[in-house]
């Protein structure tokens, strides 16, 4: 079985108006669930045109990350009140908190992404952290959400970072899936992995441009913040598992195991990651073009402000046994690491990551 898409999917400008016939059709007393005061604006723009629908709402937000206790606690809070339905309005954390509630209580999720910073609002999966946000594993749900608003005017109350680290998320889907699975004798997987490089050659194109550039009349924008919330989930949703994620994920899920003072986005540790992976392909696989890809990225990484190195997320790895924890967690038994066609020890890990932060290696 295959959860490819959402059922229905509105996305544009006026997306969210469009919307709401639907979705009074399937729910009467939705949850608006949210998290950060960033996205109140719009958050209260949900809440107020439900009511004027006649909806029976409430809104709950998250505490922490997406995390097993305050699932828990908007699992009660919802079957106390007798919703009968979640809209998960936010970004990444909250759009899998709101997945994975609905999933476990058999009711529908409608997500509206209020930044471009993940595909999250496309899959049928959700990212458990602890409370502290670091990654426990992903849980494969059984659908993808039942409606995906995609309303340009609510990307828009995003920050610009927002953006950058959905752009290194995005990115990620070709050089990941290309190495994974570029020998799977399934076409619809080679399909995918066609649409993540086009996916990757868009951004390559329009992201910086997107990044500095205003939102009306801005084609870049409007095609790379689609590429980053629709079409990223598109090449998973086609591919499967495996053109999700391989080391820039893995190595993402073990940096997040350090706390730190400072928060990092997603796809700002992914960033990072797959520099680190492309360098793993030149040592472990030989690839002659990862030096090529490498700079080719860090120019709009650059422009991008994203960071480049695990110093620049705040963490010294040369302290606190901060690498062999990287390491350690990045090659565990159930890491993406192992999907790549070569045998990865902890051993390489720590000597990739000891060159990448002295710069030994010429980046």
């Amino acid at each position: 079985m295959q959860t490819i898409s959402p059922e229905i999917i509105f996305r544009g400008k006026d997306a969210w108006v469009n919307a709401l016939p639907q979705i009074t059709k399937i729910t009467k007393s939705p949850l608006i669930l949210g998290r950060s005061i960033h996205t109140g604006k719009p958050r209260n723009k949900i809440f107020r045109d439900l009511k004027n629908h006649n909806l029976h709402v409430n809104s709950a937000n998250l505490q922490f990350d997406c995390c097993f206790e305050d699932i828990s606690r908007i699992k009660k809070i919802i079957l106390k009140n007798k919703h009968d339905s979640v809209i998960a309005a936010g970004g990444g954390k909250v759009l899998d908190s709101g997945k994975y509630i609905a999933e476990c209580l058999n009711i529908p999720c409608i997500t509206v992404p209020l930044s471009a910073s993940t595909c999250a609002g496309w899959t049928a999966l959700s990212n458990i952290y602890t409370k502290n946000g670091q990654f426990i594993r992903d849980i494969v749900l059984r659908s993808c959400p039942k409606i995906l608003v995609y309303d340009h005017e609510f990307i828009q109350t995003a920050p610009s970072r927002t953006l950058a680290s959905g752009i290194a998320d995005a990115l990620a889907k070709w050089y990941e899936s290309s190495i994974t699975s570029s020998a799977i004798d399934d076409g619809l997987v080679q399909q995918a992995i066609q649409i993540s490089r086009v996916l990757r050659d868009q951004l390559l194109i329009d992201g910086a441009k997107a990044f500095k550039g205003e939102f009306e009349d801005n084609p870049s924008w409007r095609n790379t913040i689609e590429a980053c919330g629709l079409t990223a989930g598109l090449v998973g949703g086609i591919g499967g598992e495996k053109c999700r994620t391989a080391a820039a994920h893995a190595i993402h899920n073990a940096i997040t195991q350090i706390i730190t003072p400072n928060k990092f986005f997603h796809g700002e540790i992914v960033g990072v990651g797959l520099l680190l992976q492309l360098r793993l392909e030149e040592m472990k696989n030989n690839n002659k073009l990862a030096d090529q890809s490498i700079k080719q990225l860090m120019v709009l990484m650059n422009e991008l402000k994203l960071p480049t190195t695990i110093a620049q997320l705040g963490i010294n790895v040369f302290e606190n046994q901060n690498l062999d924890k990287i390491a350690n967690f990045t090659c565990r038994d159930k890491s993406e690491i192992h999907f790549l066609p070569f045998e990865i020890r902890k051993q390489d890990i720590v000597e990739l990551i000891t060159n990448f932060e002295q710069q030994k290696l010429k980046i």
